[in-house]
């Protein structure tokens, strides 16, 4: 009885040192949403029982190495144990309760996630390899930065235009695909005023880690100012220029393509580009014109640019205006 004692002190003195280890490393970021917060609970207890669990296993065994390892000289048999029915009875019911709590609290946790709110605010996602665009349909407004309101929950509406992809916000903690041919929605009440970047979480191609975009969550009167502003710009967007700039957007253009001086890995920079002569992979050069960016827009496989992979970019069916009109937009930047 003694040894028992002992070892279930240890027990729990070693699981209460390794739940405060893991709880003080900080496994998780902060919490910004209110989804968070159930799943955060289910998660400290999942770490309470292997925090628990490591323990009791660790514990008995390595006292028994210490404290009944044969001793020198001793060259006895230990005593033969058949079997302990109630041991047995112990060790397969109590993992079967504790099993059956956990379920319920993972379901518990799964419906406070997955909680409605008949007026939460809609936003439609696209996903293309390897951007992500938002739309709001109240407002028309199109943007490659995801402005949500705090205390408020939001029904993403998420489509993708290739292959498999997965939107993440950490901060957030609910993750869900985004598929081909399908329309998946993804719930989510921000509760924390601040910026943060969702990341597509299912391997997506050659540019995967490239697949970012900022989600900022504005106090009320933020989101408004900004919603405001967005919709002055989009209205006063009639020139070719400004329309092929809301096209560029819209598409996922400017996802791959930097309109500044800093290349991103994906794709050539449009800032400067018009006019130059850009190296070709087969050697060549060429001019970049209304033609080439014509070209490249339809068929990107055409002419393929040195250094940048051409299968990245899905060859997009524009009319022929929309396309002058992005062109438009290219030779502004410079």
């Amino acid at each position: 009885m003694r040894h028992f004692v002992i070892v279930g002190i240890l027990v729990i003195i070693l699981a209460s040192l390794t739940y405060i280890g893991l709880d003080g490393i900080g496994l998780m970021p902060v919490a910004a949403s209110a989804q968070a917060i159930p799943i955060d609970w289910l998660w400290n207890w999942q770490v309470v029982a292997m925090s628990f669990l490591f323990s009791l296993i660790v514990v008995p065994m390595g006292y028994s190495l210490i404290v009944f390892r044969r001793k020198k000289g001793d060259t006895t048999d230990a005593e033969h144990v058949e079997g302990n029915t109630n041991l047995e009875i112990a060790w397969t019911v109590l993992p079967l309760f504790l099993v059956m709590i956990f379920a319920y609290m993972g379901a518990f946790s799964l419906g406070e996630v997955l909680r409605v709110d008949p007026n939460a605010m809609i936003v439609k996602v696209k996903a293309r390899q390897f951007a992500w665009t938002f739309e709001y349909p109240e407002t028309g407004i199109v943007s490659t930065e995801l402005h949500l309101p705090y205390n408020r929950q939001v029904v993403l509406k998420m489509e993708s235009e290739d292959v498999i992809h997965s939107f993440w916000v950490p901060e957030f903690r609910v993750k869900q695909d985004v598929v081909p041919g399908r329309v998946t929605e993804y719930r989510i009440t921000p509760s924390l005023v601040g910026s943060y970047k969702v990341r597509c979480a299912e391997l997506c191609g050659t540019s995967h880690s490239y697949m970012e975009a900022s989600v900022i969550v504005d106090e009320v009167a933020d989101y408004d100012a900004w919603i405001a502003e967005q919709t002055a710009l989009t209205a006063a967007a009639q020139t070719p220029e400004g329309q092929g700039q809301l096209l560029a957007v819209a598409n996922g253009c400017v996802g791959c393509h930097s309109v500044t001086s800093t290349n991103l890995p994906t794709a050539p920079t449009w800032f400067g580009i018009y006019g130059s002569q850009v190296d070709l992979a087969d050697g060549t050069t060429v001019l970049v014109d209304d033609a080439f960016i014509a070209e490249s827009i339809l068929d990107p496989k055409a002419k393929e640019v040195a250094g940048y992979s051409p299968t990245i970019m899905p060859p997009y069916t524009l009319t022929d205006e929309q396309i002058a009109n992005i062109i438009a937009y290219i030779k502004t930047l410079k």
